[in-house]
């Protein structure tokens, strides 16, 4: 059986990249899941993940939501606990990155990232830490980045000060939920070849100085980002709480970083 047997799961922004590979792992270890996408364009991606998670025995569902909606929230939660049981494992997945410089950058993109960066944290995390009170029993995994420690672009501000102030979220939940056996942690990607990064990563000169800012010579996998969470979420990691786990390959504690990006 698997480390995570019987749990029940819910991944937000589930339909594709680190996601995707979030909700597979957690499947691979026993949890039922449930796959959380925004729009209707994802559904058939969404579809094919809770394809990939049932081949592993367990269940599995899709759920649409806007996760900066309350309301939808909400419902979305609803629909979980209907399905598969309430939430006892919350990977708070979902974000974006729209590349505009400081002073290019629009209140609408400044708004729209904290959306779904930091509010949807905080509106899933309050839901769901209600029934793991109850249970005495939780485990809240927030998806952050590199960007909440260190200024890896200068055309992402409102993406990296969104991350940080996510970090900080994080500690706080751990301090306040810590009382009611529930583990509030993180993890911290680098650059992931997933298609969120396509385009971007799609300029050969770009990806060699990615490769060879990291220490380890490579980018990261959407995998491995899935291994972290699934150990945050195991019963190996009951005593961690509060902590950003860094999956970068160390980029973060070597004091270079890529040279500008802003003509890219």
């Amino acid at each position: 059986m698997g480390r995570l047997a019987g749990r029940v799961a819910l991944v937000t922004g589930a339909s594709r990249g680190i996601g995707e590979a979030i909700a597979i792992r957690l499947a691979e270890e026993g949890a039922h899941v449930a796959i959380n996408f925004t729009s209707e364009r994802s559904r058939a991606l969404a579809e094919n993940v809770k394809k990939q998670a049932e081949a592993h025995g367990v269940k599995a569902m899709v759920v649409q939501a806007d996760v900066g909606s309350k309301q939808q929230v909400e419902d979305m939660f609803r629909q979980v606990r209907e399905q598969l049981g309430d939430v006892e494992i919350l990977v708070n997945n979902a974000g974006i990155a729209p590349f505009e410089p400081f002073l290019k950058c629009t209140e609408e993109t400044w708004d729209r990232t904290y959306h779904t960066n930091v509010k949807s944290i905080f509106l899933c995390s309050q839901l769901a830490a209600k029934s793991m009170i109850e249970k005495r029993y939780g485990k809240i995994v927030n998806v952050l980045s590199t960007a909440s420690l260190v200024v890896t672009s200068p055309v992402i501000p409102h993406y990296q000060s969104s991350k940080a102030a996510a970090n900080m979220l994080t500690k706080g939940m751990a301090i306040e939920l810590g009382k009611y056996n529930i583990n509030v942690n993180a993890v911290g990607p680098s650059t992931v070849d997933t298609d969120m990064c396509t385009d971007y990563l799609a300029d050969d000169a770009i990806r060699a100085k990615e490769i060879e800012a990291n220490p380890m010579k490579r980018l990261g996998t959407a995998r491995q980002i899935g291994d972290a969470v699934v150990f945050l979420a195991s019963e190996e990691a009951m005593q961690i709480n509060g902590h950003l786990l860094m999956v970068d390959g160390g980029l973060t504690v070597k004091a270079a970083q890529p040279e500008d990006h802003m003509e890219h």
